[in-house]
């Protein structure tokens, strides 16, 4: 009885739901600002190739 106690009293648990309501929020912004990241990123590999082609 006493392990039932101290499995509910446990508070290990908090950092897996803190860590998964960040996953959302992360992926949230993912899916919102897709489009920008999508123009972001091609613009830096744009970049990096042309450079990489200077040397």
């Amino acid at each position: 009885m006493n392990h039932i106690r101290d499995f509910w009293r446990e508070e290990d648990g908090v950092g897996v739901v803190e860590i998964i309501l960040i996953l959302v929020v992360l992926i949230g912004l993912v899916v919102i600002f897709k489009s920008q990241l999508t123009s972001l990123v091609k613009s830096i590999f744009k970049k990096i190739t042309s450079q990489s082609n200077s040397i």
